[in-house]
């Protein structure tokens, strides 16, 4: 998307510093434009003149407002941070801000049992869409993509033609959350299917075309996903009920991926302490500490893990 247009003093910063950060191969979406031009409405409510940023004017900023959810106000605030990083090293007399702490939240995942994942993909496996003949071979692969290699539905629905290596058997995801680039692996049955699925369709695509498409869009929406999984699980006999708002969500194969593969990592003999940040680059994590929680949600699903590991888990979390 276009960037918008910002008019405090610092507009010409923000442009440059968005010039530098793409350079870096960042790429922003829309939310971190709307977090900086709430910054930049900031600087304006506040008449800031020159190119500095006192402490008062960043404790303010750092408040949450009344109609602000903890959530955004972490989002926003986090989001900006290094505009301030930019300008303190260009030589600028700005405070930095401090990170905040993510707000805990009680959603547990839905990690799908042995049953459930066979049940599921038989169901899959026979699922016919009146609506596009192309469901038919390009589900199937969709979804084990997501259990198998534990890749967001936003990065898989994203896969074109030539990020897909049928010889060394490897997806490149190219356009990802945290906007590094990186690589899964597929099982053999995953690249058996895949294989299958090119022979049908990638004749009639370029390079650059999305391997997962509707009738109508360039690429398979991530809603229109969300809508097929909840069809499965009633055509499967899953009950569609989770801890969240919307039950059993898409999002929960890569939950049910990662404690799959922390547990086969630890049962196989792998040390925790070289497990972790291998499942923390594969998932395609900034930090171990975004892999935390699949930790620590395998461990509690786990007995015998949780009496071996959580001590551990402690003192490399720090808790």
């Amino acid at each position: 998307m276009s960037r918008p247009i910002f008019n405090s003093v610092f507009a010409n910063h923000i442009s440059t510093f968005l010039d530098f950060r793409e350079k870096g191969g960042v790429k922003y979406m829309y939310p971190d434009f709307f977090h900086l031009k709430q910054l930049d409405a900031f600087f304006l409510q506040e008449e800031i003149t020159d190119i500095s940023f006192s402490k008062d004017q960043a404790i303010k900023w750092k408040q949450r407002s009344e109609d602000e959810s903890v959530n955004a106000q972490y989002d926003r605030i986090n989001s900006t941070k290094r505009f301030f990083e930019y300008l303190f090293i260009q030589g600028f007399p700005v405070v930095q801000l401090k990170d905040i702490k993510h707000p805990k939240s009680k959603f547990a995942p839905h990690i799908y049992t042995d049953e459930e994942i066979d049940k599921y993909f038989r169901a899959l496996d026979t699922y016919e869409s009146g609506k596009d003949r192309k469901h038919k071979i390009q589900l199937p692969v969709l979804f084990r993509i997501m259990l198998c290699c534990g890749t967001r539905i936003t990065e898989t629905i994203k896969i074109i033609k030539k990020d897909v290596d049928l010889e060394l058997g490897i997806l490149r995801l190219s356009e990802t959350k945290n906007a590094k680039q990186r690589y899964v692996v597929m099982s053999d049955s995953l690249l058996s299917l895949m294989q299958s699925f090119a022979d049908k369709t990638f004749y009639a695509l370029s390079d650059n075309d999305y391997i997962f498409t509707s009738v109508r869009q360039r690429y398979l929406s991530a809603s229109a996903v969300s809508g097929i999984h909840h069809k499965i699980l009633q055509h499967a006999g899953i009950p569609n009920r989770g801890s969240g708002r919307y039950g059993k969500r898409v999002h929960d194969w890569r939950h049910t991926f990662a404690v799959r593969a922390f547990k086969q990592m630890i049962d196989s003999g792998a040390d925790m302490y070289v497990a972790l940040p291998i499942l923390s680059v594969y998932l395609g994590h900034n930090n171990i500490y975004s892999t935390e929680r699949y930790l620590r949600l395998t461990t509690s699903m786990y007995p015998y893990l949780k009496e071996k590991f959580e001590k551990n888990l402690d003192e490399i979390f720090e808790r």
